[in-house]
């Protein structure tokens, strides 16, 4: 779960005010019980006191509620409606809220619980997902909507890319939820997995209680569930893809859970699986998989990481038989073979682990179980969502998706992890460079060739290579824009690519959101794409006549700011030819930025002519110059606005207790004769009410 502390802040703009106490165990597992034993006074649900309880009529006051649902704000993109939903449309029903981002895999689990939940209760209940993304990719509609499909989601999903709904709920982690009466009021909040047990209980007093009273309003909830733009699509969200040397591309075509071999001119050899989802045993035809994810062919046996099962199986390509070899795993999201072992990246975990087929031992090789970004020795290192692992035959070479990482592990047990290039949990972006100066956005894949890594940077969409003696992460093809465009490699396009492998100087990539296989001449440096042949779905899409429309009542510029965000700064006057305008950050007394997750000030002109910015950088971390931002400028003549876009991380000195403020902020200028050539513009940061 990722969890930080969140307040709602002092200015007319509600503040995404966050932290992420990074080095503080002890406070989050005193959060955890706090929670734990809110919900438990709450609800009176556990299973303890339940026993005790007897008759629901007891739970009463805390059914009824006395804190009204706030309103869903105006202006913000959905899915899977006809119209924009109100808390009004929602009386009669309980609602339960579900906070998520797609990148977390907490989320992830909860998803079946949820489905569950509203497959029970579906005349008394309303899920509505409140999509709060942590990445900048997580904020715009069409990837939200990709995962919605990705994950057969129906109902109702909201973009709240500006944390209003969020701040208004104070919420503080991802999942959490929030459940509603049919009066709209709260009755009651939770953060974590492991929901299905604990809402059921609730969600079936509470459903008695209202329907005795007559308040409970029974019927299916009308959603609209989106559809996939080419419903015929040969592919559904490949995740993963491994070539042989014998020529073959085994592919985890994991939207259809099944997988697709096929040889390197893109004729299907033969498939495993039968597109249900589920997790039999038996022929090719017969076995059945959930989203399943990371391969690997060995000598004729076919390992495979069938993520959503938990479980990791066995395919045997002669006799076309699938076995399990695990279960009760946690999210195995990619795997390698070394030496008769395989190792896992296990993305729920946090961990890498080890199975021994030898002896058929499995448990953690690398990884404390903590989330987080810290190296050394194995079992002290702590991971953040591995998902993607390759290897050279001496390390491990694994895509750290949550903190933008790639990290590598000595395949001695006594060795270490290290970081070759990333920073942390909220420290992500697109940057080339070397060490912690480059910047990924939760990449899912790594391949090892020829002394360098190939890396599929999925939120940044493109492919990045890096060679892990200098530790230098380059570009290496993508524009960084979402597209499908072939061509020469930096021009090319990719949306959100997972996996990726190389074979005879091509490298093959699982473009996922494009539901295609891309390949990557490494000779000629062009981008095709794999022309698959007499491949169709294994089972058609109930929804699969209609065309993915956009998304309601959505601002269409994923850049736009709610205007009551903005604050109106002091008029500033400047002469004309070379000026400075000085940025004074402040923060309150008796706190300091904090390095574990550096801050970060952008700036721009409107309109673009009315004031030449001579700074190279178009953005800087004020915790670097304290607070002190010098911006050089050019001018003739004419007005305009500075407009100033900040993301402070601070933290007071001696409780160590940490917060971050999103400030939107815009200064009026004018170019006058006379006006002074140094101007200072100041910008408060405020504690939490």
């Amino acid at each position: 779960m990722l969890a930080f502390l969140h307040f709602s802040g002092l200015r007319t703009k509600q503040s995404a005010l966050k932290t992420k106490l990074l080095r503080s165990l002890r406070s989050l597992a005193m959060i955890g019980k706090i929670l734990l034993l809110a919900m438990t006074l709450l609800f009176g649900c556990s299973k303890a006191s339940s026993s005790k309880v007897g008759a629901p009529n007891i739970l009463l006051p805390q059914f009824e509620g006395t804190v009204h649902a706030p309103e869903f704000p105006t202006g913000v993109a959905w899915l899977n409606v006809k119209k924009p939903i109100s808390v009004a449309d929602l009386k009669g029903k309980i609602v339960l809220l579900d906070f998520w981002t797609y990148c977390c895999i907490n989320c992830i689990h909860v998803i079946p619980d949820l489905k569950k939940l509203e497959e029970k209760y579906s005349d008394e209940l309303v899920v509505i997902g409140v999509h709060s993304g942590k990445f900048e990719n997580e904020k715009n509609i069409d990837p939200i909507r990709q995962a919605v499909l990705r994950y057969e989601i129906k109902h109702p999903v909201v973009n709240d890319k500006h944390y209003e709904i969020w701040n208004s709920y104070g919420i503080h982690a991802w999942p959490s939820f929030v459940l509603l009466n049919p009066q709209g009021r709260i009755i009651g909040t939770h953060s974590g997995e492991g929901i299905y047990e604990l809402f059921d209980a609730v969600i079936q007093k509470a459903a008695k209680y209202f329907d005795e009273k007559g308040e409970l309003k029974k019927g299916i909830f009308e959603t609209y569930p989106e559809v996939m733009k080419d419903p015929n699509s040969s592919l559904l969200f490949p995740g993963k893809i491994h070539a042989t040397n014998e020529g073959k591309l085994f592919i985890s075509d994991s939207g259809y859970n099944r997988i697709v071999i096929v040889n390197l001119q893109g004729e299907v050899l033969d498939r495993i699986g039968s597109g249900q989802i589920g997790s039999a045993d038996g022929s090719f035809e017969q076995a059945s998989f959930n989203h399943p994810q990371g391969l690997y062919e060995h000598e004729g046996i076919l390992y495979l990481a069938d993520t959503d099962n938990h479980a990791i199986r066995r395919a045997e390509l002669k006799s076309r038989r699938v076995t399990t070899l695990f279960r009760d795993l946690n999210s195995p999201w990619d795997l390698v073979f070394h030496q008769n072992k395989l190792y896992i990246a296990m993305a729920g975990s946090h961990q890498l682990w080890r199975a021994d087929l030898a002896t058929h031992e499995i448990r953690p090789f690398a990884g404390s179980g903590r989330e987080a970004r810290i190296d050394g020795p194995l079992n002290q290192a702590a991971l953040a969502q591995p998902s993607g692992i390759d290897t050279d035959g001496r390390k491990l070479f694994f895509a750290d998706s949550e903190v933008s990482s790639i990290r590598q592990a000595d395949i001695d047990p006594k060795g270490n992890v290290e970081t070759l290039v990333g920073r942390d949990l909220f420290i992500f972006g697109d940057k080339d460079g070397k060490g912690e100066e480059a910047l990924l956005q939760h990449p899912l894949g790594v391949s090892f060739y020829e002394g360098k890594l190939f890396v599929a940077d999925t939120y940044n969409s493109k492919i990045k290579i890096l060679d892990p003696n200098t530790r230098e992460s380059k570009t290496f093809s993508g524009t960084g824009k979402h597209g499908k465009e072939n061509g020469e490699r930096l021009q090319s396009t990719f949306n959100e690519p997972g996996g990726l492998d190389v074979l005879k100087g091509v490298l093959y990539i699982a473009d996922t959101n494009n539901h295609l296989i891309r390949t990557l001449d490494l000779k000629t440096e062009q981008v095709g794409t794999l022309d698959l042949r007499n491949l169709n779905p294994p089972v058609i899409l109930g929804e699969a006549s209609e065309i993915l429309r956009p998304a309601l009542d959505g601002p269409q510029d994923d850049s736009q700011t709610p205007q009551a965000d903005v604050i109106q700064l002091t008029p500033i006057q400047l002469p004309s030819g070379e000026s400075r305008i000085l940025i004074h950050i402040h923060l309150p007394q008796g706190h300091d930025y904090t390095a574990q997750a550096p801050s970060r000030i952008q700036w721009r002109v409107e309109p673009p002519e009315s004031l030449h910015l001579l700074n190279e950088e178009s953005q800087a971390d004020p915790s670097e110059s304290q607070g002190l931002i010098r911006l050089d400028v050019l001018s003739n003549s004419g007005a305009g606005k500075l407009l100033l876009d900040a993301t402070i991380y601070f933290c007071h000195e001696k409780s160590k207790i940490c917060f971050f403020d999103q400030i939107h902020a815009r200064a009026p200028f004018q170019i006058m004769d006379g006006a002074p050539s140094e101007v200072s513009v100041n910008l408060d940061v405020n504690l939490p009410s």
